[in-house]
Formats: C-alpha cells, sequence, structure tokens
C-alpha cells in the first residue's frame, strides 16, 4: 500500500460519506413518517369540520411507507458500500476511476417517487 492510502484523511473521508448517507437515510424515513401521518391528519381535519366519520388512509399511508423503507435500504446499501470500500483501501485495490451508482440509483428513485406524488396531487385536489 502506497503511503498516501495509509493516510488515515482518506478512511476519514470514507467514514464521513458513510454517514452523510446515514444521514439521507434518516431524513427519508423521517418524511415517509411526516406523509404517512400528515395524511390520517387531514381526514381528521375534515371529519371535525364535516362532523362526518373519517375515509381510510389513502395514498400518502402508502407513499410514507415507501419512503421509510427507501431510508431503511439506503442505510443498508451505505453500510455495504462503506464495508467494500474499507476493504478495497485496505487491500490497496481501489482506484478512482471506479464508479459507484448508488446515489444514482437514489436519486432515480426519489425522481420517480416525486412524479408519482405530483401526478397524485394534481389529479386528487
Amino acid at each position: 500500500m502506497a503511503d498516501e492510502e495509509k493516510d488515515p484523511r482518506v478512511f476519514l473521508a470514507a467514514e464521513r460519506t458513510l454517514l452523510a448517507w446515514i444521514r439521507t437515510g434518516l431524513a427519508l424515513m423521517g418524511f415517509g413518517f411526516v406523509v404517512a401521518r400528515f395524511g390520517l391528519f387531514l381526514r381528521e381535519m375534515e371529519a371535525v369540520q364535516r362532523h362526518a366519520e373519517t375515509q381510510n388512509p389513502r395514498l400518502s399511508l402508502w407513499f410514507g411507507t415507501a419512503l421509510v423503507l427507501m431510508g431503511a435500504i439506503v442505510n443498508v446499501a451505505a453500510a455495504i458500500n462503506h464495508r467494500h470500500l474499507l476493504t478495497k483501501l485496505r487491500q490497496g485495490t481501489w482506484t478512482a476511476d471506479q464508479q459507484d451508482r448508488t446515489g444514482l440509483v437514489l436519486a432515480v428513485a426519489l425522481a420517480f417517487t416525486g412524479f408519482v406524488v405530483a401526478i397524485y396531487l394534481l389529479l386528487y385536489r
């Protein structure tokens, strides 16, 4: 292993990246919980104003649950990715031109979820 690869800053940078992914996963889970419960809150407020019985949860519960699961998947993928990176760094087989698709997959999944939510909001005002 070369001297620059033994530099602790390389391992600390990998650790910071892991922590950033964990924050992203936790934010997704928190946002998913808010989405799921906010739909319930809106239905309760509507029922109080109309003095009617509340309706069953609609898509907000499903979107919220999907976001919570996506956050959990992000955290698991981050842990696996971090472990592989540390192994490659210790073995000296990591190169800068290797691609990591975790961020790209997350961005596409979130964009898809955003489009679905936007369509839902436009159709069910």
